[in-house]
């Protein structure tokens, strides 16, 4: 069949417009290959331990904070070079569901990351990534792809007023823009409509045992305007214990915390507690 002038046009511009839409250097695309072959033999029956040993394959990789805020416009930022916790997590899950789905292909990994990092799994702009994780886990859960179990593993409902980017709207670059600005205060104005379930810190150690390895763990914070703080894998280790296994901004890169997790949050400053989110 031969194509028209008009279907190869059409055709042009699609493909230019998917490139655009994707940022990822060599070194990555690099990177990308040998996470494939790393991961291969790594799936199990249970999807969390299968996202854990994935996860556990990033070990030692560098802590890079505002990976995805990367030129003028928004695009798909795969970055396997540095992490930050958000994008360890959103990594880990999408080289999971590759594995999971029998998938090896580029394309398929960039569509999984897609769908997990923006609303509905569209990519419209700046706005439409799930900036708030308290929302990237309500979105993944409205998605299929996870579930929010906090309530059923001891948490409790809360009321928050969350509006942390527009507050301090100085901070992000891309708000800049007042369509941005004007969006990100909508999704704020819809989160402040929700409930926050969330499991006390106090009440960790008790329910640990509802834990399971694979889920994804956001820690809630008391600073004003804002959800979360920071984010990772659980994992029960050799101790019995559940540990985190994130991107850690005090080592500067992906490990498992050497204290259980009940303990490692004491230490930390205005941490209220988690999030539990199971794979589905």
């Amino acid at each position: 069949m031969k194509l028209t002038p008009f279907v190869i046009l059409l055709f042009f511009i699609l493909s230019k417009s998917l490139a655009q839409e994707i940022t990822c250097s060599n070194a990555d695309k690099m990177t990308f290959k040998e996470k494939v072959i790393a991961i291969d033999g790594l799936l199990e029956n249970n999807f969390g331990k299968t996202i854990a040993a994935v996860g556990k394959t990033f070990l030692g990789t560098p802590y890079v904070a505002k990976t995805l805020e990367v030129g003028e416009t928004e695009s798909l930022v795969i970055n396997l070079q540095g992490l930050d916790c958000t994008t360890f997590v959103e990594n880990a899950l999408a080289f999971s569901l590759l594995l999971k789905n029998g998938k090896t292909d580029f394309k398929s990994f960039a569509n999984y990351l897609k769908t997990i990092r923006y609303k509905n799994g569209e990519l419209e702009g700046y706005a439409s990534r799930l900036h708030y994780f308290s929302e990237w886990i309500a979105n993944n859960e409205h998605k299929g792809i996870l579930k929010d179990v906090t309530s059923e593993i001891g948490g409790t409902a809360i009321n928050k007023t969350i509006n942390f980017m527009s507050k301090h709207r100085d901070l992000y670059p891309f708000l800049k823009n007042e369509l941005n600005f004007k969006k990100i205060k909508t999704s704020e104005n819809y989160l402040n409509k929700q409930t926050i379930c969330v499991l006390s810190q106090e009440e960790i150690a008790t329910n640990e045992h509802l834990i399971h390895t694979g889920d994804i763990i956001a820690l809630s914070t008391s600073i004003k305007g804002l959800d979360i703080t920071h984010t990772g894998i659980a994992t029960r280790e050799k101790d019995g214990r559940i540990h985190l296994l994130h991107a850690s901004t005090l080592s500067n890169k992906v490990e498992i915390s050497k204290l259980p997790l009940a303990q490692y949050l004491k230490k930390i400053t205005n941490n209220t507690g988690i999030l539990v989110a199971r794979p589905k």
